[in-house]
Parts: C-alpha cells; structure tokens; sequence
C-alpha cells in the first residue's frame, strides 16, 4: 500500500506515456536508475510469466486432464515421476504461450476481454471459498487425518485408521500394524511407540464453530525431518529412544522460520504494477493508475487476510502444515473446504494462473519497448518499433523468447527468489522517486494525489530493503549486483537524456549547499589544492592549437581540484556567439579525449587581452574558484606579427601576480608526452631557488601519480649562497621530504648571491608571506620550526652566526638614484641604502641578525657594456635620504610592494646577460636529460620597457632545456607535514 501511495504521487504529477513504473522511476531517479530497475523489473515480469503458465499446466494435468500426459505419469514414483511431468510441462507450456503471444499480438482489447473472463472465474472461486467456511458451521465436510498418538501418519498404504479391527468373532490386524510390526499376528514385535500410543481419526475441517483458531492462532516452526505433530494429544514417548519407521510419518521437508515464509508468500502479491505496465493504453493514466492500484490492493489485502484467518477456524493445524497433503491422501484442502463443489477452486485457479501469464505478456513487453524508445540502451533500440498502432511486436517477440527459455527450464524454483528481489527493487525505487522529489521540493512536484508524505515513502522503501534481505539475503545480493552492472553499462553507453530528474536535484542542492558553505571564508593551507584555470590558444577555425596543455592539465588530476578550461574568442557577442559555441565544443571534445573532468568557458571580448583578464577575475564560482592558472609560454614572440602574444603573456603573469594566483607556464609544451606515452626511466628535476615552500614540491609528486611519469623519480636541487650551511641544508631537508612521505633525492647546489639577484625580490616576499601563513595554520612554535620555510633560514642562518665576519651587504645598482641621491655621490647612495635594507627584513622577521641577502650584487664588469647598467633588482622608490636609519610600518610596507624594474636592456644584451647564463649553465649541466625541469619563475618587469628583456631573461634561463615549467607561487600554497 506504501508503494502504491508513493506511485499514485508520481503518476499524478504530469502524463504517464508508455512504461509505467520504468517511466516515472527514470524521470524521477535519472535514466541510469530507471534503465537498471526497469530491465531487472521486465526480466522478472517476464519470468514470472512463464511460472504462471507452468502452473497452469501443473494444475491442467493433474486435476483437470491427467490422461492428456504426452508422456506417461502412471506407475511412476520419485524422480521419474517428476521428470515425465516437467516434459509435459515443457510441451503443453510452449503450446500455451504460443497461443497467449497470438492473443496479445492481435491486440489489447481481444486481452481486456479475456481477463474479464478470467477475472470472473477468479471472483467465483473465492465466493466458493467464504460459502464453504459458512457451510462448516452447521454441515463440515467429512476430511479424516490418522494419528498415531499425537504424530500425523502418511494416509498411502493405510486402508483402515486403526491396529486391529473386528471380522466375525475373530480380532484381524490391518495394514497400518503390519507397517510398524514385523508380522501380521497380534503376538508379532511392533515398533515401541507403535506399541505404547493409540491410534485416532480426527477431522481434518472441523468447521469455524468447533474453536480450533485458538490453537492455530500462534506460529509454529519446524524443523527439517521433524515429524508433524498435532498440539493438545497425549503420547507415550522415550525422549532417548530413536525415532523408528520415520517414512511412516508426514515429515517437514524443509526447516520453516518467518523470513522464508515471508519469501514464499511474497510472489502472491507482487502483481500490483500489472495496471501501471499498461500506462500508455489507459485514457486517463493520472486517474486510472491510483484508484485502480490502491483499490485493487485493498481488495486483495482483504482477501488475503481474511482467508488466513478463515483457514486458521476451519482447518486443522496439522492439515495446514501437511505441506503435499500425504496426511489426507493428496485431496485438495481448499477444494474440500469450498462450496458446493471442489472443481470451483480447481477451475478458478487454472483460469486464475491463465490470466496472469496473460498479463504479463501484456505488460513486459510495452515495459521492453518504452525502455527501447528512450534509447538508454543502444542494442535495444529495434524493440522501440512496433505496428502502426503502437503495439510491441519485436518486444513482444523478444518476450516470448525470454518466456520461452523458463518454460524449458522447467523447474524455476531457483530463479524465483531472484524474480522477487526484482519486483522488490522496483516497489524500493519507487518509494525512493517518491521522497526524493517531495524533500527536494522542486518547483514542477505538483501531483494531483495529495494523500502522500516523504515519510511513508522512506518507510516503503526500508520496508522492501528489509523484505530482501529477510526473503533471500544472497538472492538481494545478486539482484543488486545485476542492476548495478546495468547501471554502469547505461551510464557508460547509453546515458545521454537530461529529464531533469531527482538525482541530477540533490547534486545542484549540494552543489548549492557545497558552494554556500565555501563562500564562508578562503579554505584553509592545509585544504589549498591546484584549482587550475588552463588559457587555450584559438586557431582561425575554433580549434585548440595546442592540445598537449590538457594532456598535462589531465596528468595533475591528482589534484583532485577544480578545472576550468578557457578560451577567448575576438568579436562582439551578437555577433561572435555561434563561434564561441563552436569553441565550446571543441573544448569539450578534446576535454573528452584527453579525460580532463573539468568545464570549459569561453568568453568573447573585443580583444584578447581583455578576454583573458576577464577569465581570471570571472573564472568560478563563489568559493570554488581557481588559484593556478596554466598557460604555455608563447611561441615565436620575438617576430612582430607574434609580439602581441608577447604582451598577453605579460599581462597574464602581472595579473596573476595581482590575484595572488599561482602560475604555471609551460616551455616546449609540444615535447611534453600525451596521455598514451610512458616514460619507463628519467627524472624529474625540481629548482627550488626561492623556498616558497609549497608548490613546486607538490606538482612532481601529483605527475608521479600519473601512469606518463609513475617511472621518473624525483631530484630537489636547492640553492645555497656560498655562505650558507650547505650540509646541514640537505639533511635538514631530506628529513622533511621522509616527514611528507616524498620519495626524492636532495641536492645542495652553492651559488653566488649575483647569480640569483633575479630572485631576491621574491625571497624578500615570500619570507612575508610565509610569516603569515604559519600564523594562519595555528601551529605551535616547535611545530612552525620543523616546516619547511624555516628550516632554509636555520640552515642559512647557522653558519653566520659562527662567521660574523663573513656578513657582508651586497650592493644594489641602480638606475638613476633614490629620492635626494643627486646631493650625495653614488657610493654614498649605496652605503646608505645597506643598513636600511637589513633593518627592514630584521622588523619584518622580528630577528637580531638578518637572515638571509635581500639584495643582489651588481653585475661583473664583463657583463656591462660601459654606459649601460643592467639592472636586475628591485629599489625602494620612496626611500627618505635625510634618515635612513630609522624604520616605521610605511617604509617597511614600501620594502614588500618594491617591483622588479627590467629596463635599458635591448635583446643582444638579454643574450648576454652573465647572471642568467650562470643559472642556466647549472641547471642544463646537471638537468639536460631530465624528462622535465620544473623551476622557479621571476617575477614580471614593473614597466613595459622591460618587457621584451623579462622575455629575453626567461628564453636564457630555460636555453638548452627540453621540457621545462616554470612555476609562480600565488602565496596561499603551502606543503605541511601536519594532518
């Protein structure tokens, strides 16, 4: 009743076409669910189908014509009796499916009008039944059961219920003596409860007046081979005395407990979609599927309970248990009972099984062909097609196949547990369709049928998952296994339709939820995980010009972040739209083939520079929005018609500088391997020449995740200035990589501070932004010791403290002097500007002695052409000459926002530039034949004169190099040995 409540609430909110429950499950659950439930649902139809024919013709043969056999049944017993009935079964099933498949095929109606047949017979038998019980009151019908003192004897071979009956004058012993004695004498030995107990007849259909309901009214469970036994009789028995002559009793074949009961009466009610399979033919399905369900339901409820009880005041509970009636000579007990004849009975349940195998042939192949025209299924589309009227001839055929294969199997005692866990899962899904829309409250739940709740759903639903597991606790394993199996094949195939269904519901409320919930603040360090923004290039066609950028994007999937795959399109909207959906597409096929899961955007601005910008700042959603952005370092920038790529590579590193977005930019992107290739051997080499302490330890470690790069190990080179501890540096960081479980090999490499002056700036930021982020990730100070970030200042730190001496500032050259400098001579300028950069990093690090270089030292005379200052470093643009020595929070907030000036360098000086050729001599010596250099990137020039020398700098830095990414710490990425 639950799950017909639940299906009057959803065949009420909008037409039900073809299909019936199949129908509102896949557009309440997702065509996934409706697929795997519907195939399970028509398979067990199917099958169940072929039990109701099987059963007809079991009652055809041996109650109506047994002389009809094909093959022979007389004189048989056990296993050859059993074998010759199922061939009969087998050919007079054929036969009668055929004619059933004839009959649906003709059409519904010649269907509709059967059933009335069919249902008439059935309403008069179960009239015969409730005129028989009244019969019993004043005349029952004679049914005798033998006892032998209170055990149920087998009537087969007994002539007379009695030891010995009276012929003349003399006392002659009847067959049942000679059954338990070892002659036909009266002074033969008997069997010892034989001898001990009485014989009595008792009356197997005492009537409803005669009270037995009181005794039959509590359970009774037995076990295999236990002998059935009447309650309230007296018997002589030895408890240690072994049961003797064990055939002569009527025996419990199997051990009955309430749950198998449960798993046998279950397929008697399982017949309560039969009205829904048949939406598509019904005039007005909304109206005609609630009061036809819920009243049929409420018919046969009572019904079924009333003859329960009924059968428990008329007939004895021995009769009741006596499972293949061998107590009562095999008459039918209901038969008897019945009024005025048993052929009633005998009739209307053949006519009874008739009509059900009729309806499910009906049924189950429009289910086939509703599930066919949805084309969830792509081998089953053929069955979609039918006659001009809309009948299912290839279903139906499919059907009778299906059908077919039951009937020859004959015996379907083992597949019907598995038909009723079929039947379960549907009635389970239903009730789930049913509370899922009426929780998520969506705006088109407006049913019609307003007596239904969210809570007598749940309940229907827990109630058909506990009935599976009670009925068969195996056979719900392996029906949820079989629907699982076509669920994946649906959604791997065939899963294409969008009916706005519940579940694609519950993931936009959790999205919602997900989205809300994020928007409450930024996610902590230790939560921080590349939420990639890749920026694709566009040919004049709308196709991706460089597909290896998503090959990689799909190598960092690790990650486990957001994706977020861009593209910009020059033009106007109104104008321009069709080609931004053609990009769109494009995105998603190579998305598609390189098995990035992500979205895409592509957004269309009059020209590409602000297109991007747009794509940076709009990119996301809320709180789940993109921290790295990945862009491949443009191709070819130095001819002219390139030059523009040029600047919107430049403006994509400031404004991700701005954002405090990280930044990975791809060199060579067409050398990096596809998604198909493996490297079996190789490295991959990480330059951690700024201690940003996040995410150039974690990019190698999420490509090694991938199959491409699983093989490649893992080298850190870190940068030492020559008056660092160098080896106190490698130990210190290797026992860090064993904390963060990194498998890498660590080593120091010592450089003068001149060959790093590009990096200056950022290691003055960073120790900024580390101090912050330590603060944010509320450890303790132990804990902070023992991170990352300060274990290079400890080890820097160590070896000055023992060498004081050793502490030399480095000087700064500058372009043009600092405010008031044209008073002072240049060296005067400088000296000035030493100690004043040292106390800043001592205020901003709260320490006594500086602990690392902020400034780079000028370059060697071989480097600079006379006249012509390379300047490499960052300067304070607000210093105050008159006192230097003092330090207040503005001059020390103008030390952190200084910006790197890249000006007066033309493209042959870039070429020659000594600091970066230095670099890069160490970094190709040691990594030339890695599989890919992962390294530091300098920040972006403060002025655009600089820009075409920043280019020059990083094509210097990364020459001789085959696979490079440069990497730009965004701020926020931190790598924590804490949970």
């Amino acid at each position: 009743m639950l799950t017909a409540i639940s299906m009057s609430a959803i065949a009420t909110n909008g037409v039900v076409p073809a299909g019936g429950s199949y129908y509102m499950i896949s557009r309440s659950l997702g065509p996934e669910f409706g697929g795997a439930v519907g195939i399970c649902f028509y398979l067990g139809t199917t099958f169940a189908g072929a039990m109701y024919i099987l059963g007809c013709i079991e009652i055809l043969l041996i109650y109506i014509v047994p002389a009809a056999a094909v093959f022979k049944m007389e004189g048989l017993e056990g296993a050859e009796a059993e074998a010759a009935l199922l061939n009969n079964m087998r050919v007079y099933g054929t036969i009668v499916l055929s004619f059933m498949a004839i009959v649906v095929f003709v059409g519904v109606k010649y269907v509709n009008k059967l059933a009335l047949v069919f249902l008439a017979c059935v309403i008069l038998s179960i009239l015969a039944v409730y005129a028989g019980v009244i019969k019993t009151s004043f005349d029952p019908p004679f049914f005798p059961v033998c006892l032998l003192g209170n055990r149920t004897l087998v009537s087969k071979g007994i002539d007379i219920c009695a030891k010995t009956i009276e012929q003349g004058n003399a006392t002659v012993t009847t067959k049942l003596w000679r059954a338990f004695c070892d002659s036909e004498f009266l002074n033969a030995t008997c069997d010892e409860y034989f001898t001990n107990n009485n014989v009595t007849q008792i009356q197997g259909i005492p009537g409803v007046t005669s009270g037995i309901l009181a005794e039959n009214l509590f359970s009774t469970f037995m076990e295999k081979n236990t002998i059935l036994e009447k309650r309230g009789v007296p018997a002589v028995l030895d408890p240690e005395a072994p049961v003797t002559n064990s055939n002569r009793y009527v025996l419990a074949d199997i051990t009955s407990f309430f749950t198998l009961l449960v798993g046998i009466y279950f397929p008697s009610v399982t017949g309560i979609m039969a009205g829904s399979n048949r939406s598509g033919d019904l005039q007005d399905a909304q109206k005609s599927i609630p009061v036809g369900t819920i009243l049929a339901i409420t018919t046969t409820s009572f019904i079924y309970m009333s003859s329960v009880i009924l059968f428990g005041a008329c007939v004895d509970g021995v009769v009741l248990r006596d499972k293949f009636g061998e107590g009562v000579n095999g008459n039918l007990v209901i038969g008897t009972l019945a009024w005025p004849s048993p052929w009633v009975i005998v009739f209307g349940s053949f006519f009874s099984t008739c009509g059900a195998g009729l309806q499910s042939l009906t049924g189950a192949p429009r289910l086939l062909q509703a599930i066919a025209r949805d084309s969830i299924i792509p081998f089953l589309r053929v069955f979609g097609h039918g006659k001009a009227n809309g009948e299912p001839t290839w279903a139906l055929l499919l059907t009778a196949c299906i059908c077919e294969i039951g009937i020859l199997i004959a015996s379907l005692d083992a597949v019907a547990p598995i038909l009723s866990m079929f039947f379960l899962m549907c009635y389970m899904f239903v009730n789930l369709a049913c509370a899922l829309q009426t929780l998520l409250r969506t705006p088109n739940w407006r049913p019609r049928f307003k007596f239904y709740h969210w809570a007598l759903s749940l309940l229907g639903m827990s109630l058909c998952l506990t009935l599976m597991f009670l009925c068969s606790w195996y056979y719900a394993i392996v029906a949820m296994v079989i629907a699982s199996c076509i669920y994946k094949y649906i959604e791997f195939c065939g899963a294409e339709k969008e009916w706005g269904d519940g579940i694609r519901g519950i993931s936009l409320s959790a999205a919602r939820y997900a989205l809300m919930r994020l928007e409450e603040g930024p996610p902590h360090t230790k939560n921080w995980r590349p939420q990639i923004l890749v920026l694709m290039g566009l040919d004049g066609e709308q196709s991706v010009e460089q597909p290896r950028l998503l090959s990689l994007t799909s190598q960092l999937k690790a990650g486990k972040g957001l994706t977020i795959v861009g593209a910009c399109v020059e033009g106007t909207y109104l104008n321009n739209q069709p080609q931004a959906q053609t990009a769109d597409q494009s995105l998603r096929k190579l998305m598609e083939v390189e098995k990035v899961k992500g979205f895409s955007q592509v957004v269309i601005s009059s020209n590409l520079r602000d297109a991007t910008s747009h794509l940076i700042q709009a990119g996301g959603l809320g709180g789940l929005r993109h921290n790295t952005v990945l862009v491949s370092f443009p191709k070819n920038w130095r001819q002219a018609e390139e030059r523009h790529r040029c600047r919107n590579f430049i403006e994509v590193v400031r404004e991700t500088t701005a954002a405090h977005l990280a930044l990975l930019v791809t060199k060579n992107i067409s050398a990096y391997p596809s998604n198909g290739e493996r490297f079996t051997e190789g490295h991959i080499d990480v330059w951690w020449i700024v201690h940003d302490g996040g995410l150039l330890m974690l990019l190698p470690f999420l490509l090694r995740q991938h199959k491409v790069w699983r093989k490649c190990k893992i080298r850190i080179f870190t940068v030492a200035q020559m008056d660092d501890n160098s080896i106190q540096m490698k130990k210190d960081l290797m026992t860090f990589l064993y904390h963060l479980r990194f498998d890498a090999e660590v080593e120091v490499v010592e450089m003068h501070d001149s060959d790093i002056s590009a990096y200056t700036y950022e290691k003055t930021l960073v120790m900024e932004q580390r101090s912050q982020i330590l603060k944010e990730m509320h450890l303790t100070k132990n804990e902070r010791e023992r991170e990352i970030q300060s274990i290079t200042d400890v080890s820097r730190g160590s070896i000055r403290r023992k060498n004081p001496s050793n502490l030399h500032p480095q000087r700064s050259i500058a372009e043009e002097s600092v405010g008031g400098s044209e008073e002072k001579p240049e060296e005067e300028s400088v000296r000035l500007s030493r100690p004043r950069q040292v106390q800043l990093i001592q205020g901003k690090n709260a320490t006594p002695t500086p602990t690392s270089p902020t400034s780079p030292i000028a370059p060697t005379p071989a480097a600079v052409s006379p006249g012509e200052e390379v300047q490499m470093t960052w300067t304070d643009d607000v210093e105050k000459p008159n006192n230097p020595a003092v330090v207040n929070p503005e001059s020390m907030k103008d030390m952190f926002n200084m910006k790197p000036e890249w000006e007066n360098l033309n493209q042959s000086n870039v070429r020659r530039m000594h600091h970066a050729q230095e670099l890069n001599g160490v970094i190709v010596k040691k990594s030339k034949e890695a599989k890919l250099v992962l390294l530091n990137m300098p920040g972006p020039p403060k002025n655009r004169n600089g820009e075409e020398n920043y280019m020059e700098f990083l094509e210097v830095l990364t020459e001789g190099l085959n696979r490079v990414l440069l990497v730009r710490g965004g701020g926020r990425e931190v790598i924590t040995i804490y949970s």
